[in-house]
């Protein structure tokens, strides 16, 4: 009987895939990635840029709406503009800021989805960010998302050995990347090149 248990144990362990085989230890290290790349700060001197020019966009859409508003008080709405900007990154709240930076390290360093990113930000076992802020991150990172699901079917077939249709679907799942179908095909057509 001993002997019978030594054998189906050493033939249980022949059967179990190696750790850098299995999706957690992936997960993980894409984690640890992030975590490092959100320390860095990501590329800083682009995030920066990009979030000056976000901000001033979104600046831009608050004053539009806030002129109405300063009619009543007798301010024009150009004050901030005759400020020379300073007062443009105030205008956008610092937990939506911290959302974009996040968003994109996501889009940089770990080639995420729209929606995949959208979800961690606000995920409570990711980011926890309000959905207002997410929402604002994913519509104002610079990302081209054709390139991370591209990126991302690369990963999957140098490092999982998947086929293209197996690779298509990850890209595409609610479950995995949740990459839009188009992206997806982008992916997939442009995989060998």
């Amino acid at each position: 009987m001993a002997h019978q248990d030594e054998a189906q144990s050493a033939s249980g362990t022949k059967t179990k895939k190696p750790i850098w085989k299995r999706w957690w230890f992936w997960l993980v290290i894409i984690v640890v990635i992030a975590a490092i790349g959100s320390q860095m700060g990501g590329a800083s001197g682009q995030t920066g840029t990009q979030s000056s020019q976000s901000s001033s966009s979104q600046n831009a859409t608050n004053n539009a709406g806030s002129d109405k508003d300063s009619t009543n008080t007798g301010s024009t709405g150009t004050d901030s503009a005759d400020n020379g900007g300073a007062d443009q990154k105030s205008d956008v709240p610092a937990e939506y800021r911290s959302a974009l930076k996040k968003a994109e390290s996501y889009a940089t360093v770990m080639h995420m989805s729209k929606q995949g990113i959208y979800d961690q930000l606000t995920s409570e076992y990711g980011e926890k960010f309000s959905a207002e802020a997410a929402q604002y991150a994913v519509d104002n990172v610079k990302a081209d998302w054709n390139a991370n699901a591209l990126a991302k079917a690369k990963n999957y077939q140098e490092t999982m050995s998947m086929s293209p249709e197996a690779i298509r679907d990850q890209l595409t799942s609610e479950n995995g990347e949740k990459f839009t179908a188009e992206e997806a095909d982008y992916a997939i057509q442009h995989l060998n090149e």
